[in-house]
């Protein structure tokens, strides 16, 4: 019998309606389906979505993170910013 060690990734659907609401790292991480280092990773490299604290907690707004999709379909990031 073997048991596998991958992480779970648990997804959901992107929030409808207000850009200003919060996600916390795992909430955008299960958005993305990718695992929640892989969202510090590109924190710490600058390339994933903006994130920022309030208190001790990481979040990004709804709105950040349709951007960073948006940005990502167009082949944006750091190093090629997009011109608007």
């Amino acid at each position: 019998m073997t048991i596998s060690t991958s992480p779970i990734i648990t997804t959901v659907s992107m929030p409808d309606g207000n850009d200003a609401a919060l996600l916390t790292l795992s909430e955008a991480a299960a958005i993305l389906r990718v695992p929640v280092n892989t969202m510090r990773w590109w924190r710490q490299q600058g390339t994933g979505p903006t994130f920022f604290k309030i208190g001790r907690n990481l979040v990004t707004t709804v709105g950040d993170l349709r951007r960073w999709i948006e940005e990502q379909k167009q082949g944006c990031d750091a190093a090629h910013p997009c011109v608007s």
